[in-house]
Protein backbone atom coordinates (compact mmCIF):
# COMPACT_ATOMS: atom_id res chain seq x y z
CA UNK A 1 0.00 0.00 0.00
CA UNK A 2 1.28 3.46 -0.30
CA UNK A 3 3.25 5.26 2.18
CA UNK A 4 1.06 8.29 2.27
CA UNK A 5 1.37 10.97 5.45
CA UNK A 6 -1.63 12.87 5.04
CA UNK A 7 -3.51 11.29 7.11
CA UNK A 8 -3.43 11.97 11.33
CA UNK A 9 -6.09 9.86 12.01
CA UNK A 10 -6.47 6.48 10.69
CA UNK A 11 -3.69 3.72 10.59
CA UNK A 12 -4.16 1.00 7.87
CA UNK A 13 -2.90 -2.91 7.78
CA UNK A 14 -1.55 -5.00 4.77
CA UNK A 15 -2.75 -8.38 4.95
CA UNK A 16 -2.85 -10.50 1.98
CA UNK A 17 -4.45 -13.70 3.27
CA UNK A 18 -5.49 -17.17 2.07
CA UNK A 19 -6.96 -18.95 5.06
CA UNK A 20 -5.73 -17.04 7.99
CA UNK A 21 -6.15 -13.88 10.02
CA UNK A 22 -3.85 -11.02 11.49
CA UNK A 23 -4.03 -8.78 14.16
CA UNK A 24 -5.50 -4.78 12.86
CA UNK A 25 -3.47 -2.15 14.44
CA UNK A 26 -4.69 0.81 16.93
CA UNK A 27 -6.39 3.69 15.92
CA UNK A 28 -4.77 6.84 16.30
CA UNK A 29 -6.59 10.17 17.21
CA UNK A 30 -7.16 12.54 15.31
CA UNK A 31 -7.51 16.52 15.43
CA UNK A 32 -10.72 18.22 16.90
CA UNK A 33 -13.11 19.71 14.87
CA UNK A 34 -16.29 19.92 13.57
CA UNK A 35 -15.60 18.23 10.39
CA UNK A 36 -16.18 14.41 11.03
CA UNK A 37 -16.92 11.30 8.87
CA UNK A 38 -15.34 8.73 6.84
CA UNK A 39 -15.97 7.45 3.49
CA UNK A 40 -14.55 4.12 1.87
CA UNK A 41 -15.20 3.56 -1.92
CA UNK A 42 -14.10 0.77 -4.34
CA UNK A 43 -13.91 0.60 -8.55
CA UNK A 44 -14.29 -2.91 -8.53
CA UNK A 45 -13.51 -6.34 -8.02
CA UNK A 46 -12.02 -8.06 -11.03
CA UNK A 47 -8.54 -7.32 -12.80
CA UNK A 48 -7.02 -4.24 -12.90
CA UNK A 49 -4.08 -3.74 -15.11
CA UNK A 50 -0.77 -2.03 -13.82
CA UNK A 51 -0.82 0.03 -17.03
CA UNK A 52 -4.17 1.45 -15.96
CA UNK A 53 -3.26 1.29 -12.53
CA UNK A 54 -3.02 5.27 -11.79
CA UNK A 55 -6.22 6.09 -13.61
CA UNK A 56 -8.33 3.55 -10.96
CA UNK A 57 -6.79 4.96 -7.96
CA UNK A 58 -7.71 8.85 -9.07
CA UNK A 59 -10.90 7.58 -9.77
CA UNK A 60 -11.24 6.63 -6.43
CA UNK A 61 -9.80 9.53 -4.86
CA UNK A 62 -11.86 11.82 -6.63
CA UNK A 63 -14.94 10.11 -5.36
CA UNK A 64 -14.08 9.72 -2.07
CA UNK A 65 -12.97 13.48 -2.09
CA UNK A 66 -16.49 14.61 -3.26
CA UNK A 67 -17.69 12.06 -0.64
CA UNK A 68 -15.98 14.34 2.33
CA UNK A 69 -16.86 17.48 0.54
CA UNK A 70 -20.10 17.15 1.21
CA UNK A 71 -19.70 15.87 4.72
CA UNK A 72 -17.16 19.21 6.00
CA UNK A 73 -20.72 21.16 4.39
CA UNK A 74 -22.53 19.57 6.94
CA UNK A 75 -23.96 17.08 4.81
CA UNK A 76 -25.21 13.50 6.27
CA UNK A 77 -24.33 10.25 4.82
CA UNK A 78 -26.55 9.53 2.48
CA UNK A 79 -25.66 12.97 1.23
CA UNK A 80 -22.09 11.83 1.00
CA UNK A 81 -22.29 8.76 -0.63
CA UNK A 82 -24.88 9.61 -3.20
CA UNK A 83 -21.89 11.80 -4.18
CA UNK A 84 -19.01 9.56 -4.34
CA UNK A 85 -20.59 7.39 -6.38
CA UNK A 86 -21.81 9.82 -8.93
CA UNK A 87 -18.12 10.13 -9.65
CA UNK A 88 -17.74 6.68 -9.95
CA UNK A 89 -20.82 6.48 -12.51
CA UNK A 90 -19.01 9.49 -14.36
CA UNK A 91 -15.35 7.72 -14.92
CA UNK A 92 -15.06 6.42 -18.01
CA UNK A 93 -12.94 3.88 -16.44
CA UNK A 94 -15.35 1.95 -14.40
CA UNK A 95 -18.22 -0.03 -15.23
CA UNK A 96 -21.05 2.08 -13.89
CA UNK A 97 -22.82 4.81 -15.44
CA UNK A 98 -20.74 6.12 -18.25
CA UNK A 99 -18.62 3.88 -20.12
CA UNK A 100 -21.07 0.82 -18.88
CA UNK A 101 -20.59 -2.81 -20.60
CA UNK A 102 -23.17 -3.16 -23.38
CA UNK A 103 -25.61 -5.84 -23.46
CA UNK A 104 -26.34 -7.87 -26.06
CA UNK A 105 -28.25 -5.44 -28.17
CA UNK A 106 -25.41 -3.13 -27.92
CA UNK A 107 -27.34 -1.07 -25.20
CA UNK A 108 -26.40 -0.22 -22.02
CA UNK A 109 -28.50 -1.25 -18.97
CA UNK A 110 -28.07 -0.19 -15.41
CA UNK A 111 -27.88 -1.36 -11.97
CA UNK A 112 -27.98 0.52 -8.55
CA UNK A 113 -29.15 0.74 -4.83
CA UNK A 114 -28.72 2.63 -2.09
CA UNK A 115 -29.58 2.40 2.07
CA UNK A 116 -29.56 4.65 4.88
CA UNK A 117 -28.77 3.17 8.12
CA UNK A 118 -30.94 5.78 10.30
CA UNK A 119 -34.26 4.92 8.46
CA UNK A 120 -33.42 1.62 6.88
CA UNK A 121 -34.76 2.52 3.91
CA UNK A 122 -33.88 1.60 0.36
CA UNK A 123 -33.93 2.60 -3.08
CA UNK A 124 -32.91 0.54 -6.08
CA UNK A 125 -33.25 0.59 -10.06
CA UNK A 126 -32.06 -2.66 -12.44
CA UNK A 127 -31.99 -2.77 -16.18
CA UNK A 128 -32.26 0.81 -16.36
CA UNK A 129 -31.31 2.98 -19.80
CA UNK A 130 -31.15 6.70 -20.91
CA UNK A 131 -30.16 8.00 -17.41
CA UNK A 132 -26.58 9.11 -16.58
CA UNK A 133 -26.38 8.39 -12.94
CA UNK A 134 -28.25 5.61 -11.71
CA UNK A 135 -27.75 5.71 -8.60
CA UNK A 136 -29.56 9.05 -8.69
CA UNK A 137 -32.78 7.33 -9.59
CA UNK A 138 -31.79 4.84 -6.48
CA UNK A 139 -31.76 8.17 -4.12
CA UNK A 140 -34.84 9.62 -5.36
CA UNK A 141 -36.68 6.07 -4.86
CA UNK A 142 -35.45 6.00 -1.54
CA UNK A 143 -36.26 9.31 -0.51
CA UNK A 144 -40.01 8.84 -2.00
CA UNK A 145 -40.98 5.93 0.33
CA UNK A 146 -40.11 7.95 3.33
CA UNK A 147 -42.93 10.96 2.29
CA UNK A 148 -45.34 7.88 3.02
CA UNK A 149 -48.17 6.62 0.94
CA UNK A 150 -49.32 7.17 -2.56
CA UNK A 151 -52.59 8.62 -3.55
CA UNK A 152 -55.43 5.94 -2.88
CA UNK A 153 -53.05 4.41 -0.33
CA UNK A 154 -51.24 3.04 -2.47
CA UNK A 155 -47.29 2.21 -1.02
CA UNK A 156 -44.49 4.03 -3.14
CA UNK A 157 -42.48 2.01 -4.80
CA UNK A 158 -38.58 1.17 -4.00
CA UNK A 159 -37.21 -0.60 -6.38
CA UNK A 160 -38.23 0.04 -10.62
CA UNK A 161 -36.52 -1.82 -13.47
CA UNK A 162 -36.42 -1.42 -17.23
CA UNK A 163 -38.75 1.64 -19.40
CA UNK A 164 -40.72 1.71 -15.91
CA UNK A 165 -37.65 3.03 -14.36
CA UNK A 166 -36.50 5.27 -16.68
CA UNK A 167 -40.16 6.57 -17.19
CA UNK A 168 -40.41 7.38 -13.53
CA UNK A 169 -37.15 9.09 -13.07
CA UNK A 170 -37.71 11.43 -15.93
CA UNK A 171 -40.62 12.34 -14.15
CA UNK A 172 -39.49 13.32 -10.96
CA UNK A 173 -36.87 15.70 -13.25
CA UNK A 174 -33.91 13.40 -13.47
CA UNK A 175 -32.75 14.02 -16.95
CA UNK A 176 -32.41 11.59 -19.69
CA UNK A 177 -29.07 10.54 -21.10
CA UNK A 178 -29.22 9.02 -24.77
CA UNK A 179 -27.08 5.34 -24.65
CA UNK A 180 -24.75 6.86 -27.26
CA UNK A 181 -23.77 9.54 -25.18
CA UNK A 182 -22.90 6.86 -22.30
CA UNK A 183 -21.11 4.79 -24.67
CA UNK A 184 -17.41 5.24 -25.16
CA UNK A 185 -14.90 3.79 -27.21
CA UNK A 186 -13.55 1.79 -24.83
CA UNK A 187 -16.96 -0.14 -24.17
CA UNK A 188 -17.70 0.09 -27.56
CA UNK A 189 -14.97 -1.75 -28.71
CA UNK A 190 -15.03 -4.26 -26.31
CA UNK A 191 -18.58 -4.91 -27.44
CA UNK A 192 -17.62 -5.37 -31.10
CA UNK A 193 -15.05 -7.60 -30.11
CA UNK A 194 -17.16 -9.81 -28.06
CA UNK A 195 -19.56 -10.00 -30.48
CA UNK A 196 -16.78 -11.44 -33.44
CA UNK A 197 -16.04 -13.50 -30.07
CA UNK A 198 -19.75 -14.62 -30.15
CA UNK A 199 -20.46 -15.50 -33.62
CA UNK A 200 -17.13 -17.76 -33.52
CA UNK A 201 -18.13 -19.74 -30.84
CA UNK A 202 -21.47 -20.21 -32.35
CA UNK A 203 -20.36 -21.27 -35.86
CA UNK A 204 -17.98 -23.81 -34.08
CA UNK A 205 -20.76 -24.99 -32.23
CA UNK A 206 -23.22 -25.43 -35.44
CA UNK A 207 -20.01 -27.53 -36.54
CA UNK A 208 -19.71 -29.74 -33.70
CA UNK A 209 -23.55 -30.27 -33.53
CA UNK A 210 -23.11 -31.09 -37.84
CA UNK A 211 -20.22 -33.41 -37.45
CA UNK A 212 -22.05 -35.21 -34.21
CA UNK A 213 -24.98 -35.99 -36.46
CA UNK A 214 -22.90 -37.17 -39.12
CA UNK A 215 -22.64 -34.54 -41.46
CA UNK A 216 -19.20 -33.50 -41.41
CA UNK A 217 -15.95 -35.86 -40.68
CA UNK A 218 -13.68 -33.31 -38.47
CA UNK A 219 -13.69 -29.85 -37.10
CA UNK A 220 -12.04 -28.55 -39.78
CA UNK A 221 -9.48 -27.28 -37.34
CA UNK A 222 -11.85 -24.65 -35.54
CA UNK A 223 -10.52 -23.19 -31.93
CA UNK A 224 -12.43 -25.03 -28.98
CA UNK A 225 -15.66 -23.28 -27.95
CA UNK A 226 -13.98 -23.32 -24.12
CA UNK A 227 -11.26 -20.84 -25.80
CA UNK A 228 -13.17 -18.48 -27.04
CA UNK A 229 -14.35 -16.42 -24.12
CA UNK A 230 -16.63 -13.03 -23.74
CA UNK A 231 -14.47 -10.78 -22.24
CA UNK A 232 -15.83 -10.45 -18.24
CA UNK A 233 -15.86 -13.99 -18.34
CA UNK A 234 -12.58 -15.12 -17.81
CA UNK A 235 -10.29 -14.47 -13.82
CA UNK A 236 -8.15 -12.55 -15.30
CA UNK A 237 -10.44 -10.25 -17.53
CA UNK A 238 -9.59 -6.71 -17.80
CA UNK A 239 -13.52 -6.06 -17.39
CA UNK A 240 -13.85 -4.30 -13.84
CA UNK A 241 -17.41 -4.62 -12.18
CA UNK A 242 -19.79 -3.02 -9.78
CA UNK A 243 -18.52 -0.02 -8.11
CA UNK A 244 -19.52 1.22 -4.51
CA UNK A 245 -19.14 3.22 -1.06
CA UNK A 246 -19.75 3.22 2.27
CA UNK A 247 -19.78 6.51 4.88
CA UNK A 248 -20.06 7.60 8.15
CA UNK A 249 -21.07 10.84 9.43
CA UNK A 250 -20.83 13.22 12.52
CA UNK A 251 -23.76 11.95 13.80
CA UNK A 252 -22.48 8.18 13.00
CA UNK A 253 -25.19 7.35 10.83
CA UNK A 254 -24.09 5.13 7.97
CA UNK A 255 -24.70 4.62 4.21
CA UNK A 256 -24.22 2.47 1.84
CA UNK A 257 -24.42 2.58 -2.22
CA UNK A 258 -23.46 0.65 -5.58
CA UNK A 259 -23.91 1.37 -9.33
CA UNK A 260 -23.19 -1.31 -11.92
CA UNK A 261 -23.13 -1.40 -15.83
CA UNK A 262 -23.32 -5.30 -15.19
CA UNK A 263 -22.00 -8.10 -17.17
CA UNK A 264 -20.15 -7.86 -20.92
CA UNK A 265 -23.02 -9.16 -23.50
CA UNK A 266 -25.69 -9.68 -21.13
CA UNK A 267 -29.20 -10.45 -22.10
CA UNK A 268 -31.15 -7.47 -22.06
CA UNK A 269 -33.20 -7.31 -19.16
CA UNK A 270 -30.97 -9.61 -16.87
CA UNK A 271 -30.29 -7.27 -13.27
CA UNK A 272 -27.37 -7.96 -11.24
CA UNK A 273 -26.85 -7.53 -7.34
CA UNK A 274 -26.43 -4.34 -7.19
CA UNK A 275 -29.73 -3.38 -7.74
CA UNK A 276 -30.96 -6.45 -5.04
CA UNK A 277 -32.10 -5.87 -1.30
CA UNK A 278 -28.95 -7.29 0.76
CA UNK A 279 -26.89 -8.40 -2.52
CA UNK A 280 -25.55 -5.31 -3.71
CA UNK A 281 -25.38 -3.07 -0.42
CA UNK A 282 -26.34 -2.64 2.97
CA UNK A 283 -26.38 -0.38 5.66
CA UNK A 284 -27.53 -0.44 9.32
CA UNK A 285 -27.12 1.79 12.60
CA UNK A 286 -26.92 0.48 15.53
CA UNK A 287 -29.94 0.25 17.43
CA UNK A 288 -27.98 -0.19 20.78
CA UNK A 289 -24.60 1.19 22.69
CA UNK A 290 -23.76 -2.89 22.42
CA UNK A 291 -23.91 -3.25 19.07
CA UNK A 292 -22.32 -1.81 15.88
CA UNK A 293 -23.47 0.66 12.47
CA UNK A 294 -21.83 -1.11 9.92
CA UNK A 295 -22.29 -0.86 5.96
CA UNK A 296 -20.89 -2.91 3.25
CA UNK A 297 -20.66 -2.54 -0.70
CA UNK A 298 -19.97 -5.74 -2.41
CA UNK A 299 -18.86 -6.27 -6.15
CA UNK A 300 -18.24 -9.03 -8.29
CA UNK A 301 -20.37 -12.53 -10.32
CA UNK A 302 -23.61 -10.85 -9.81
CA UNK A 303 -25.24 -14.01 -9.71
CA UNK A 304 -22.96 -15.45 -6.92
CA UNK A 305 -23.87 -12.36 -5.04
CA UNK A 306 -27.35 -12.54 -5.25
CA UNK A 307 -27.65 -16.39 -4.28
CA UNK A 308 -25.66 -15.72 -1.06
CA UNK A 309 -26.97 -11.95 0.00
CA UNK A 310 -23.21 -11.23 0.62
CA UNK A 311 -23.96 -7.79 1.68
CA UNK A 312 -26.33 -8.75 4.34
CA UNK A 313 -24.05 -11.59 5.75
CA UNK A 314 -21.20 -9.24 5.74
CA UNK A 315 -23.06 -6.72 8.22
CA UNK A 316 -24.20 -9.74 10.52
CA UNK A 317 -20.95 -10.82 10.87
CA UNK A 318 -19.64 -7.50 11.48
CA UNK A 319 -21.22 -7.75 15.15
CA UNK A 320 -18.55 -9.70 16.62
CA UNK A 321 -15.69 -9.43 18.58
CA UNK A 322 -12.24 -9.55 15.75
CA UNK A 323 -14.02 -7.34 12.52
CA UNK A 324 -11.21 -8.73 10.68
CA UNK A 325 -11.84 -12.75 11.34
CA UNK A 326 -15.50 -11.94 11.01
CA UNK A 327 -14.95 -10.98 7.84
CA UNK A 328 -12.47 -13.75 6.47
CA UNK A 329 -14.95 -16.63 8.18
CA UNK A 330 -18.00 -15.03 6.22
CA UNK A 331 -16.17 -14.62 2.87
CA UNK A 332 -14.93 -18.31 3.49
CA UNK A 333 -17.96 -19.43 4.65
CA UNK A 334 -21.07 -17.71 3.53
CA UNK A 335 -19.18 -16.94 0.06
CA UNK A 336 -16.80 -19.53 -1.26
CA UNK A 337 -17.85 -22.54 0.69
CA UNK A 338 -21.23 -21.44 0.47
CA UNK A 339 -23.91 -24.30 0.27
CA UNK A 340 -25.92 -22.40 -1.79
CA UNK A 341 -22.76 -21.95 -4.94
CA UNK A 342 -21.96 -25.95 -4.54
CA UNK A 343 -21.52 -26.56 -8.03
CA UNK A 344 -19.54 -23.42 -8.92
CA UNK A 345 -15.62 -23.92 -8.07
CA UNK A 346 -14.84 -20.62 -9.13
CA UNK A 347 -16.74 -17.74 -6.75
CA UNK A 348 -15.93 -14.40 -7.81
CA UNK A 349 -16.60 -11.49 -5.54
CA UNK A 350 -15.44 -8.47 -3.27
CA UNK A 351 -16.60 -6.48 -0.24
CA UNK A 352 -15.85 -3.34 1.35
CA UNK A 353 -17.14 -3.31 5.11
CA UNK A 354 -17.30 -0.55 7.50
CA UNK A 355 -18.38 -1.04 11.40
CA UNK A 356 -18.36 2.03 13.35
CA UNK A 357 -19.54 2.82 17.34
CA UNK A 358 -19.02 5.60 19.78
CA UNK A 359 -16.33 5.51 21.95
CA UNK A 360 -15.04 5.51 25.81
CA UNK A 361 -17.35 8.37 27.68
CA UNK A 362 -19.13 9.37 24.57
CA UNK A 363 -21.71 6.74 24.97
CA UNK A 364 -22.62 8.55 28.33
CA UNK A 365 -23.12 11.62 26.43
CA UNK A 366 -26.32 12.86 24.57
CA UNK A 367 -23.46 14.25 21.82
CA UNK A 368 -21.32 12.04 19.70
CA UNK A 369 -18.21 12.71 21.22
CA UNK A 370 -16.22 10.37 18.86
CA UNK A 371 -16.53 7.17 16.46
CA UNK A 372 -13.85 4.56 16.41
CA UNK A 373 -14.25 3.38 12.60
CA UNK A 374 -12.87 0.16 11.46
CA UNK A 375 -12.65 -0.23 7.75
CA UNK A 376 -11.85 -3.97 5.84
CA UNK A 377 -12.06 -4.99 2.26
CA UNK A 378 -11.99 -8.52 0.83
CA UNK A 379 -12.16 -10.21 -2.40
CA UNK A 380 -11.24 -13.34 -4.14
CA UNK A 381 -10.92 -11.70 -7.43
CA UNK A 382 -7.41 -10.98 -8.68
CA UNK A 383 -7.63 -7.50 -7.74
CA UNK A 384 -9.44 -4.58 -6.46
CA UNK A 385 -9.38 -1.10 -6.58
CA UNK A 386 -10.11 1.00 -3.09
CA UNK A 387 -9.85 4.51 -1.61
CA UNK A 388 -10.37 5.96 1.93
CA UNK A 389 -10.52 9.32 3.42
CA UNK A 390 -12.00 11.09 6.78
CA UNK A 391 -13.31 14.66 6.59
CA UNK A 392 -9.55 15.51 8.38
CA UNK A 393 -7.96 14.18 5.55
CA UNK A 394 -6.20 16.70 3.04
CA UNK A 395 -6.14 13.63 0.51
CA UNK A 396 -7.56 10.34 0.29
CA UNK A 397 -5.22 6.84 0.43
CA UNK A 398 -5.69 4.32 -2.77
CA UNK A 399 -4.69 0.74 -3.48
CA UNK A 400 -5.12 -1.86 -5.61
CA UNK A 401 -5.30 -4.86 -3.46
CA UNK A 402 -3.62 -8.23 -5.28
CA UNK A 403 -4.52 -11.90 -4.34
CA UNK A 404 -0.94 -12.99 -2.82
CA UNK A 405 1.32 -14.87 -5.76
CA UNK A 406 0.33 -18.66 -6.44
CA UNK A 407 -3.50 -17.77 -5.46
CA UNK A 408 -6.28 -19.18 -7.67
CA UNK A 409 -9.34 -16.42 -8.21
CA UNK A 410 -12.48 -17.66 -7.11
CA UNK A 411 -11.12 -19.88 -4.44
CA UNK A 412 -8.76 -17.67 -2.68
CA UNK A 413 -9.02 -14.65 -0.93
CA UNK A 414 -7.43 -11.33 0.21
CA UNK A 415 -8.40 -9.12 3.29
CA UNK A 416 -7.01 -5.91 4.31
CA UNK A 417 -8.21 -2.96 6.34
CA UNK A 418 -7.15 -0.80 9.03
CA UNK A 419 -8.65 1.69 11.86
CA UNK A 420 -9.29 5.19 12.51
CA UNK A 421 -10.75 7.52 15.44
CA UNK A 422 -12.72 10.44 14.52
CA UNK A 423 -12.11 13.21 16.66
CA UNK A 424 -14.54 15.11 19.13
CA UNK A 425 -17.91 17.32 18.00
CA UNK A 426 -19.21 19.80 19.81
CA UNK A 427 -21.73 22.18 18.82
Amino acid sequence: MENLENSADCKETVSPLNNSGSTVNSPVPCHDGKAVGFVLVHAGAGYHSESKAKEYKHVCKRACQRAVDRLRAGGLALEAVTAALMELEDSPFTNAGTGSNLNLSGEIECDASIMDGKSLNYGAVGALSGIKNPVLVARRLLSETQKGKLSAGRIPPCFLVGKGAEQWAISHGIPACPTEKMTTKFSLSGYKRNKRKMELAEQVETKRKRQSCGHENDFGGLEPVGDIMVDGEENNSACLDTVGAVVVDREGNVASAVSSGGLAMKHPGRVGQAAHYGCGCWAENARDVSLYSTAVSTSGSGEHLIRTMLARECSTAMQAENAHQALLEAMQNKFISSPFLAGEDCVLGGVIVLRCCTCGEAQRSEDIQALLVEFLWSHTTESMCVGYMSAQDSKARTHISRLPPGAVAGQSLAIEGGVCRLGTVSD
